[in-house]
């Protein structure tokens, strides 16, 4: 993220706040989709980052759009995305969500259980058409080198794969669902590229394997994704040309002798982690037992992830000192937030020039999985607002929550001040 004017958007939209790169979102989407065999379709997750203003920029480079809520898939409809690039996935969908899955005409709605499938089956009967679906299948075994696992072993996610391929006569008998293709998550922040080679062969064949015992079409096989993004020290960012070495050609022989069938890939981390630093001021600096801190207007509350993701050890995120240049000695600094709790620590140990009140600390590597996965209204704070830089303007994408926002949702009743105990000993 070069050629930003830090100062000026803190002066601008305030801090903290969040800041996307969109000419880096731009051209790493299009560079994914120009290494990739042509016949994988790119999917954005927006659970990694749910933000508009992101996805229209994604969107436009090409894009499709994977969701998981009501809002997500109002966000994308209301983006223009067309029902045909949009899946709709998640455990425990609620009949509402269905519902809007199946009005909208999205492409498919990804089945987790049998049970979802009567309740597509039910949505799609009340308005007299048939809904694509594709099985979300947990594989009896998985591919290690995931950060996260997700399958394999028991989950919430999807149907066990004994029990797809054994045959449940839901799959092909429902009038009003149309069961065409499977989906697998295996992992994600996967670093190692022969493990999503491995993982991609497994999920084909299994494919193959589906389609074959159970009578249905392969329309689609999603593989997942979970491409990862090195965050802490000693990890190396996903090569994505020794991953078309070996992946494409195995996308290439399965597209052969699956013409007609659509190959979807998930994106979310790996399109917009590296896009968004969270900006915060430096609002008083201190010494406790031979520890220096620095307890900024930022904090876990919006950066949740940066507690340490996966890990037991407190592990920092990348952080650099944006408002002026980082002359003089570095020296390890414990960087904290406004939170009432110790755990609001952002950064342990972290290497920076002298500190003084006012400086602006970047948490680079923050566009994914930020204020959406972190508790925003811990203390009633609310949440940051979010600022999109696009060919060297800047944008705000989403505004700072006030007072009154965080206020906004909650009810109070005149009674409830006079429900004293002896009130209550008196009315029973």
């Amino acid at each position: 993220m070069t050629g930003i004017d830090w100062a000026d958007i803190a002066a601008t939209y305030g801090t903290p706040t969040y800041v996307y790169d969109g000419d880096w979102l731009d051209e790493h989407l299009r560079g994914l989709r120009a290494t990739l065999h042509p016949a994988l379709e790119v999917f954005f997750s927006l659970k990694s980052n749910p933000n508009r203003g992101v996805y229209d920029v994604l969107r436009a480079a090409g894009a499709r759009a994977e969701v998981s809520s009501l809002a997500e898939l109002a966000t994308v409809r209301a983006s223009g995305t067309d029902a045909a690039d949009i899946v709709f996935l998640g455990p425990g969908k609620s009949p509402e969500e269905i519902a809007a899955c199946v009005d909208a005409g999205v492409y498919a709605i990804i089945a987790e259980s049998f049970a979802e499938l009567d309740d597509i089956e039910a949505a799609a009967r009340e308005r007299g058409v048939r809904q694509r679906v594709l099985l979300r299948v947990n594989p009896a075994s998985s591919v290690s080198g995931s950060r996260l696992t997700m399958g394999g072993k028991p989950r919430q996610f999807g149907i066990d794969e004994a029990q797809v391929l054994a045959g449940d006569a839901r799959l092909t008998s429902l009038p009003h669902v149309d069961v065409a293709g499977i989906q697998v998550y295996l992992g994600t922040r996967i670093l190692d590229p022969d493990v999503v080679v491995r993982n991609t062969e497994q999920i084909l064949d299994l494919a193959d394997r589906v389609a074959a015992t159970c009578g249905i079409r392969l329309d689609a096989v999603d593989i997942g994704g979970g491409l990862g993004v090195a965050y802490f020290d000693g990890e190396s960012d996903f090569d994505l040309t020794a991953l078309a070495k070996d992946l494409n050609p195995l996308i290439d022989r399965f597209a052969a002798t699956h013409p007609g069938t659509r190959l979807l890939m998930e994106a979310g981390r790996y399109l917009t982690a590296l896009a968004g630093t969270y900006l915060m001021r430096v609002r008083y600096v201190k010494e406790s037992m031979g520890e220096r801190f620095a307890v900024a207007d930022g904090g876990t509350h919006h950066h949740m992830a940066a507690v340490g993701i996966g890990s037991f050890v407190k592990r920092n995120f990348p952080m650099e000192l944006l408002s002026r240049p980082a002359d003089g000695p570095l020296i390890p600094w414990t960087l904290t937030g406004p939170l009432c709790t110790p755990n609001d620590t952002v950064g342990k140990g972290v290497r920076l020039p002298e500190l003084v009140p006012g400086d602006l600390i970047g948490v680079r590597r923050s566009g994914a999985y930020g204020p959406s996965a972190s508790p925003g209204l811990f203390l009633s704070h609310g949440y940051p607002a979010e600022v999109m830089v696009r060919r060297g303007r800047t944008y705000l994408v989403r505004e700072r929550d006030t007072v009154e926002d965080v206020l906004r949702a909650q009810r109070t009743h005149p009674d409830l001040s006079f429900l004293t105990t002896s009130n209550c000993e008196e009315s029973t």
